[in-house]
């Protein structure tokens, strides 16, 4: 005989030499044991994962004269005339070539015969989704109740287009896809057997190329070997398989840390000139991009499908990108491997998208950016800034008031108004110096305008320190946060006119009264008695007041 190719040649005879599908050949063997054989079985999975493998293994543990722990001993009469298809009571039909009604009448028909030499009869239908709908109808009674010495085993990749009713009559095992490192053991063993010399790298494209389909991964090695012959290299396996080399996904990623430009469009003209699929490339390129996210998060490559050469590559990026950049990174990719479909020209769309990539700055979080203010303000060095007095942070916290603008972290000061602090400091920026000498002018302006309602509670106000764009000031009163409140605007105005300034009154409360002394003439100060005046709430003029100008009643 011939040349016989890999697939065939090592293609597993016993339940054990099945790789990647434990689960299910268990399952069998102990059926096998336990005398619990179904009448039908359906295979389901994915290309050259071993359906149809284990159908015909099943169909030999079934009419093996010798079994051994209720696996075939493929030396029996049985066991080598299902080997070379000789055995008539072993059927495979192929239903992608037999899908008509007329082929499933004539199974019915042959099923009520009993085997010539075994002791089931066994049919093995290859890709069942292919059957007519009529075929399947015509089928379902038969597979329902078929004679005790028939077995019907169906193999396909498509489960969803076979209908219910099939499936609900059968035993379904799925089949899963081989893992990475599966199938470079089994092409290793492969190789050594047949005296081929092949590095761990080039077993790994090999194996990714495949897919999670072993006998896909048996042909390229094939391949490879047909071309190289007894030692396979690298190079020459990309280059015949015509696959993107990994390299190249991690000088893009180098690029982007550098900042380096020139890089996509060097990339970029190779891919063109090898003839790689651009959205081959850019579906690696975010699978590149998956493994750093995994490294920078787990600190380790356990969560890599990649050749060990490559995995030490993707270690050195654990401290070199964050988390959200990675995201960010990852979510344009995504989106661009979507435009990237519609686009005529996928040359040049994936040179501006690179280039876009290695443009994007690198970001940081609200926290990261609190927390090195922080340790920034809380340094004994650190010069204090024009805008604010020495401040002195109260003990208790409690006493912190709502502020008109939102505040990250609030430092209550104290400080006396009539001592400031001398700073060097230019004449044209705000400091609490002009703060006090313009406070008398504007009190008075307010109380000139505003007499009734306004003038009492500036009156009332002592100036404490100046936080960004904040007085900081003392009262005693709880209606004076809720007035100001109510004429914000006109106050803003105030403060523009007066200190050329839109500044914020941030409300203190004291037990006592504020300590200071501004030199404000007695009659622009109206007496605390006046302020607090028995009022009729029926009186229209205080109707209107409490209405129109935010006043509050006193007792």
């Amino acid at each position: 005989m011939g040349f016989l190719v890999t697939a065939r040649k090592y293609r597993p005879q016993r339940f054990d030499e099945v790789v990647g599908q434990e689960h299910i050949t268990t399952t069998l063997k102990n059926s096998l044991r336990s005398e619990r054989v179904a009448h039908a079985y359906l295979f389901t999975g994915p290309r050259g994962v071993g359906k149809t493998t284990s159908a015909r293994i099943l169909a030999k543990s079934l009419n093996c004269l010798n079994p051994v722990d209720y696996e075939p001993c493929n030396q029996c009469e049985m066991c080598l005339s299902i080997q070379s298809s000789q055995l008539m009571d072993i059927i495979e039909i192929d239903a992608a070539s037999n899908r008509g009604i007329d082929e499933i009448r004539m199974l019915r028909e042959s099923v009520k015969y009993s085997p010539t030499k075994g002791k089931y009869k066994v049919y093995i239908i290859d890709e069942v989704h292919m059957l007519t709908k009529d075929s399947f109808n015509a089928f379902l009674k038969t597979l329902e109740e078929p004679p005790s010495h028939t077995v019907f085993i169906f193999a396909t990749t498509d489960i969803q287009k076979v209908p219910s009713t099939i499936i609900s009559r059968c035993q379904r095992y799925d089949f899963r896809r081989i893992s990475l490192a599966t199938t470079k053991s089994l092409l290793s063993e492969i190789a050594e057997k047949e005296n081929i010399n092949i590095d761990d790298k080039t077993l790994t494209i090999i194996a990714k190329k495949a897919d999670g389909g072993l006998r896909d991964a048996e042909s390229f090695f094939d391949q490879a070997v047909a071309f190289c012959g007894n030692t396979v290299d690298y190079d020459t396996v990309v280059k015949i398989l015509n696959l993107i080399d990994e390299d190249v996904y991690f000088r893009l990623s180098d690029a982007i840390l550098e900042k380096d430009y020139t890089v996509p469009f060097v990339v970029s003209k190779q891919n063109y000139e090898n003839g790689w699929n651009f959205l081959d490339f850019t579906e690696g390129l975010i699978e590149h991009f998956r493994n750093i996210i995994s490294v920078v998060i787990t600190k380790s490559t356990s969560y890599i499908e990649t050749s060990e050469i490559y995995k030490n590559h993707y270690l050195h990026y654990k401290d070199s990108f964050t988390e959200s950049d990675l995201l960010r990174i990852l979510n344009f990719l995504t989106k661009f491997s979507g435009e990237l479909k519609y686009s005529q020209n996928h040359k040049l769309k994936v040179e501006v998208a690179l280039c876009q990539l290695i443009g994007l700055e690198r970001s940081e979080t609200i926290s990261k950016l609190l927390k090195d203010i922080n340790q920034t303000t809380e340094k004994p060095q650190t010069p204090k800034t024009a805008y604010s007095a020495p401040l002195k942070v109260k003990e208790d916290v409690n006493q912190i008031t709502s502020s008109p603008s939102p505040v990250i972290e609030s430092k209550i000061t104290e400080v006396n108004p009539l001592k400031t602090p001398k700073v060097n400091e230019p004449e044209n920026l705000f400091n609490f110096d002009s703060i006090i000498k313009k406070w008398e002018g504007f009190v008075k302006s307010i109380n000139s305008e505003k007499s009734l309602v306004l003038g009492p509670l500036v009156s009332n106000l002592a100036p404490l320190g100046i936080e960004r764009n904040m007085i900081n000031v003392k009262f005693d009163d709880n209606s004076g946060k809720v007035i100001y409140s109510n004429h914000k605007e006109y106050f803003d105005k105030k403060m523009v006119e007066h200190f050329g300034k839109k500044f914020q009154l941030n409300f203190i409360e004291s037990d006592s009264k504020p300590d200071v002394s501004l030199n404000i003439p007695k009659e622009s100060k109206p007496s605390q008695k006046k302020s607090r005046i028995a009022l009729d709430s029926d009186d229209p003029l205080i109707r209107a007041i409490k209405e129109e100008l935010g006043g509050e009643e006193f007792n």
